[in-house]
């Protein structure tokens, strides 16, 4: 029996990466690309802040082909949808007709990843969808996972956990308000090691930066820069 084919939503953060595992040990899917929505002007990630540099090297890890949703420093909600669109209707077409996200309990998340697609006639998995929280992050870290926080929200955690390695003692110290997985976007992470990883990601911890955005209020992130370990600091 053939499978289905499918693009995984990659956003090279912990959930992610559980998520891909969850969906290629259930060998429902045919995985045939990553995709990844990356800041045209600064080569990083949206809101992880990883570089593109580390970004490719979890898809070489992974043996998967990796697809970039290129976005602007300043992009309106309409442009994103635009572009996102442009890109799954040419995927639609080539007739792979599943999307696959790492989201774990947000409604109004969901029900949006839903309607987008089904403009192009294509429907939205979720493999992680209404698992505790505490279950997931323990699962992920049972499972030989290994990841590093890239960002925190600097409104809710404090600036200490940003650069620091996910591990359960780091998980039980944070807030009581924060979900363990970061799932209201508390905070972002970087997977470099895994089950489904041929090898280990290497990097350096380079400096600690600081970032205010604007979207209805003001609000700041803490950013760790990563930096792949052939290169400079």
């Amino acid at each position: 029996m053939s499978l289905k084919q499918a693009i995984f939503n990659w956003s090279g953060g912990k959930d992610s990466a559980l998520a891909l595992y969850t969906v290629q040990q259930q060998q429902q899917y045919h995985i045939v690309q990553l995709l990844t929505s990356v800041n045209k002007e600064h080569q990083r990630v949206s809101m992880h802040g990883v570089r593109l540099s580390l970004l490719k090297q979890q898809s070489q890890a992974l043996g998967l082909p990796l697809d970039i949703l290129w976005l602007p420093e300043q992009t309106e909600m309409s442009d994103y949808e635009v572009n996102l669109k442009n890109s799954m209707q040419t995927l639609s077409d080539r007739g792979i007709k599943t999307s696959i996200f790492g989201d774990i309990f947000l409604e109004d998340l969901k029900a949006y990843r839903e309607m987008q697609l089904s403009k192009v006639d294509m429907q939205a998995v979720f493999p992680l969808w209404g698992k505790p929280t505490s279950y997931v992050v323990q699962h992920f870290i049972d499972l030989g996972f290994k990841a590093i926080i890239t960002a925190v929200d600097a409104n809710v955690i404090d600036q200490s956990f940003v650069g620091e390695i996910i591990t359960p003692e780091l998980i039980k110290a944070l807030p009581k308000s924060v979900d363990p997985c970061g799932e209201n976007g508390e905070f972002h992470s970087f997977v470099f090691d895994g089950p489904n990883f041929n090898k280990t990601i290497h990097f350096k911890k380079g400096k600690i930066v600081h970032k205010t955005y604007q979207f209805q209020t003001e609000f700041g992130f803490w950013f760790c820069d990563l930096i792949p370990a052939n290169e400079p600091l």
